[in-house]
């Protein structure tokens, strides 16, 4: 059982917050310069937080939490928060908001057309609702962090570099040491990607005594993205957080000193040692020097709703903690089943690092085709899985495959009829039924068909297809929908 005490969680999310106002403010006005930059503090007016997207698009993942529940969050629903709340049409912001609007479903919402922003910063800078409202529930942190970056990121570097930092935030309500916190890190992306190469070259010049200057360049020789993508950002913040021992200042003026996307770079830092340390690790004059106030830049809609300032933003974080965690309902308690708020002081028991190593989430999760999304049912769901970009000419094949995935709640074995609904003139071969077998036992090739999908002679923009998934004596079946490009 983890015990947390409610006062010191609610001052270390208050301080997450804080710090991350604090980096954004800071790195801003220097945000894609791609130069060494020394700075000594502040360049902006005092007295107010700057705008900006890293916190505020986590206003409306709250807001969305609150709407239909955490265990309820998936990249569909975000990617209709996206659409309903989001205006900037940035980058991997417009793709996705344009594939949305298109009928692309998340996360093909992050692939399509999204080869160059897949990889950007757009997620890693937006984790911190997903850590704070799951502390120390690192394997929830991580797949909320993954729904939400897969709307606009895919399955690129910059999903990764989400799964990355929320895993970090996540683990740093209970521990403290922070090579510990990027080992963490680490182990839940594929060593191969660019994050995790890039990371583990920032450990080595570290270990080997370099200055973060040296440390810096090597990452700009090594990086094969180029500027303004998440693993050479990852890596600057990085820096700033060993170089600069987790002092707040000194790794903050680091990290925007790297250069590039300075705010992101920044806020993050900020937010990480906010968790760690606690308002009491924030300076005084830095913290006054903006304020409590949250400026937004990037919601249109619902703006009367959302949190103003630091301090009512922790609050509604920690409203949403016991729904998060799925507490109970005892006085004074909230947890699910490990962890605890309450009254009494902090007690984590031997924190074992190594029980949060592991990458099962990124294995089960990125082994499927980059084309493809899910759709819940009560008791199972249906994995689509494109071979390509779901695109077809007129009289073009291609092959879909489908999968029924047993839910928790699932017990028992039953069969299943697929009925397909097609634009006039189009077929698709494959089996009709499929069987699937309680979560108890294994899963077998009864549960997957691979069909092949042909285009009749007229091929719109825009051909909308439904795959209709039932089972006899159940009275709700699951339609999966489906858009095939022109």
């Amino acid at each position: 059982m983890i015990y947390f005490n409610k006062d010191k969680l609610r001052d270390r999310i208050l301080a997450c917050w804080i710090g991350k106002n604090i980096g954004g403010t800071m790195g801003a006005p220097f945000e894609g310069k791609q130069n060494v930059n020394d700075i000594d503090g502040f360049t902006t007016p005092p007295g107010e937080a700057l705008p900006n997207d890293d916190l505020d698009l986590q206003l409306v993942w709250l807001k969305a939490m609150y709407d239909v529940g955490p265990d309820a969050l998936n990249s569909k629903v975000l990617g209709e928060y996206w659409r309903e709340c989001v205006g900037p049409q940035w980058n991997e912001y417009g793709v996705c908001k344009g594939n949305l609007s298109g009928g692309i479903i998340p996360p093909m919402s992050g692939e399509l057309n999204n080869g160059a922003w897949k990889h950007s910063n757009g997620a890693w800078i937006r984790t911190e609702v997903w850590a704070c409202t799951n502390p120390g529930c690192v394997e929830k942190a991580i797949r909320l962090a993954f729904e939400d970056a897969s709307v606009d990121h895919g399955f690129g570097e910059g999903s990764y570099a989400a799964i990355f930092v929320a895993a970090m935030e996540s683990a740093a309500f209970l521990i403290d040491d922070v090579n510990a916190l990027i080992d963490i890190g680490l182990s839940k992306i594929p060593e191969d990607c660019l994050v995790s190469k890039l990371v583990r070259l920032v450990k080595k010049a570290y270990s080997d005594g370099l200055d973060w200057k040296s440390a810096r360049e090597l990452v700009v020789e090594n990086n094969t993205l180029g500027w303004f993508q998440a693993p050479n950002n990852i890596a600057f913040a990085v820096i700033g957080l060993l170089w600069g021992g987790c002092d707040f200042k000194k790794s903050m003026i680091i990290a925007v000193d790297c250069g590039d996307d300075t705010d992101c770079t920044a806020a993050t830092v900020g937010a990480l040692l906010g968790i760690m340390h606690g308002t009491a690790g924030i300076p005084d004059d830095w913290r006054g020097y903006i304020g409590d106030g949250i400026k937004t830049v990037a919601v249109i809609r619902g703006n009367s709703l959302w949190p103003k300032t630091c301090t009512e933003l922790t609050d509604s974080v920690m409203n949403m903690i016991p729904a998060a965690v799925r507490c109970g309902f005892e006085q004074s308690f909230c947890g699910g089943d490990h962890v605890v708020i309450w009254d009494g002081e902090d007690d984590f028991g031997e924190v074992d690092v190594k029980k949060f190593y592991g990458d099962g989430f990124v294995k089960r999760t990125f082994c499927r085709s980059p084309y493809s999304f899910t759709t819940e049912g009560t008791f199972f769901s249906v994995l689509t899985e494109f071979e390509r970009e779901p695109q077809l000419t007129a009289g073009e094949q291609m092959k879909i495959k489908i999968s029924l995935v047993p839910n928790g709640n699932c017990i028992s074995h039953r069969h299943y009829s697929l009925r397909w609904y097609l634009p006039d003139g189009w077929t698709v071969d494959g089996k009709k039924s499929l069987f699937l077998c309680a979560p108890a036992y294994p899963r077998t090739e009864n549960d997957t068909v691979t069909v092949t999908l042909t285009a009749g002679e007229t091929a719109e923009a825009q051909n909308r297809l439904v795959l209709e998934v039932a089972c006899e004596g159940c009275p709700l079946p699951v339609c999966v929908p489906i858009m095939i490009l022109g």
